[in-house]
């Protein structure tokens, strides 16, 4: 699939469908509003180190060059179809897949297109003013470059709305130019994606743990009968995984940073040393876990059923062999726990196509307990007894059967009274991010880092550490 480098670069023959491709260079100009408006701010004059999607082969399918932000080429790529791809799951199993919308999931897959595609300017949204505190050059233009590529996953979205779902599609389009971040009255439609990003703290969280939602939401998209939403998404993930890889070794380079420092204080007290301590950091990984659990929404979920019969919304890795034995899941059953009135907690079995929001967590719980093993061999070989964990994932829920209950960290459930008394051992106070707010001082010199945060093992494609990767244009 040759990638046409037209005014919307992208390998979908748009040059051929001209109704398309006059709706998509309206809604062009909008989106260099909305990105002006809300993007990156104060930096978009300036020449960023920045990687672009040329390709969707898996040699090459990226160019690094210095490019200002306004005239990234955002696109439109989705991987080749597979000759004769078959349904892999659900009641519709061993069918071919669908190039068109059917009418009977119309609704259905609208909603899931808007609902992922509204998290990606959302989050630029969110980092708007992180730039202006960023711990290095390597930061900043990572920072960067998850945003452009946020906006190119909008366009992903955008252009199957318009392809497949006429004037409803196009009003959905634009009404995610409208919604923002944290609005009183017209906010993001997923409450992670209200939250304010205000420190390099949050930001690593966001990126480890909201970000990482992302990559399980889209593997399961990636999974769909819908063969453009699946083979969309597969690309998606490609470039998702950098946005992963800044978030998981942010955390741990900030852990490093807090290890190493500790070591040089004979009371190994981080705050007296200027660094992030232990305590902080495993509050901003509680706020940030719990609230990315939420999006995977409820865990007996007779929508999740709907998608998986429907052949919408498969598992992570579902068409992986050997991984699951049965893609039916008519028969089976999914133990979980379920909070009582009486304060108990009861388990019980629920059909498993009803479990499937809970499956994919499984999977993402995993993964993030990979991560933070990783954080955690640090803290052992600088002899340091404190670990961080995961909190449990009945702690802190909005959505799903634990929404409205009080549990501690490890999993007991506690009255309201006994959680006020404590939940600022557990989450971020005003005081934590006060002290968080004071170390985000920027540095932009080349090859420094701030204090609090350890440098990276290497520079980006290739590049050593102390690359320009920003070129400042000051007036």
């Amino acid at each position: 699939m040759t990638v046409a480098y037209e005014k919307i670069p992208n390998n979908v023959n748009l040059a051929e469908n001209r109704r398309l491709q006059r709706a998509l260079e309206q809604w062009q100009p909008n989106f260099l509003q909305w990105w002006h408006e809300v993007g990156p701010a104060g930096f978009q004059q300036d020449e960023i180190y920045l990687r672009t999607a040329i390709s969707v082969s898996p040699d090459g399918w990226a160019h690094f060059d210095y490019v200002k932000m306004p005239e990234y080429r955002w696109g439109i790529f989705v991987i080749p179809p597979t000759p004769d791809r078959r349904i892999g799951f659900g009641d519709n199993l061993g069918q071919p897949v669908w190039h068109e919308v059917p009418g009977e999931f119309r609704k259905e897959l609208r909603r899931i297109i808007v609902t992922q595609g509204d998290t990606e300017p959302a989050s630029v949204e969110q980092q708007r003013l992180l730039g202006h505190t960023a711990p290095s050059l390597y930061d900043l233009r990572n920072l960067l470059q998850v945003n452009v590529e946020e906006g190119r996953h909008l366009w992903a979205m955008v252009y199957l709305l318009h392809q497949y779902f006429g004037r409803d599609g196009r009003d959905e389009a634009e009404d995610m130019l409208v919604r923002r971040a944290g609005h009183a009255d017209n906010p993001r439609i997923l409450s992670a994606f209200n939250k304010p990003v205000k420190d390099w703290l949050a930001f690593f969280c966001f990126a480890m743990f909201t970000d990482r939602d992302g990559k399980y939401q889209l593997a399961a998209l990636a999974e769909s009968a819908f063969d453009p939403l699946a083979r969309s998404t597969r690309f998606m993930l490609t470039e998702e995984a950098h946005h992963l890889f800044v978030g998981e070794t942010g955390i741990e380079r900030v852990v490093r940073r807090t290890a190493e420092l500790m070591q040089q204080d004979p009371n190994q007290d981080a705050r007296a040393q200027g660094a992030i301590p232990l305590d902080i950091i495993q509050k901003y990984i509680n706020e940030w876990y719990s609230a990315s659990l939420d999006l995977f929404g409820g865990e007996d979920s007779s929508n999740a059923a709907t998608y998986f019969a429907a052949g919408l919304k498969g598992r992570f890795r579902e068409s992986a062999p050997g991984l699951y034995n049965d893609h039916i899941a008519l028969e089976g059953a999914y133990r979980i726990d379920v909070p009582d009135e009486a304060g108990h907690i009861r388990t019980v079995d629920i059909p498993l196509r009803r479990a499937m929001n809970q499956i994919l967590r499984d999977a993402y719980v995993a993964d993030c307990q990979r991560a933070m093993d990783r954080w955690n061999r640090i803290l052992e070989k600088n002899n340091i007894e404190a670990r961080l964990s995961l909190p449990s994932q009945r702690f802190n829920r909005q959505v799903g059967i634990f929404a409205g209950a009080r549990f501690s960290p490890t999993g007991e459930r506690l009255s309201e009274q006994q959680w006020q008394a404590r939940c600022s051992e557990w989450l971020p106070t005003e005081a934590d991010y006060a002290y968080v707010q004071s170390l985000m001082k920027p540095v932009y010199e080349r090859g420094q880092f701030a204090h609090w945060i350890a440098p990276p093992a290497r520079g980006i494609n290739g590049q050593p550490l102390d690359f320009e990767y920003v070129r400042f244009h000051r007036g």
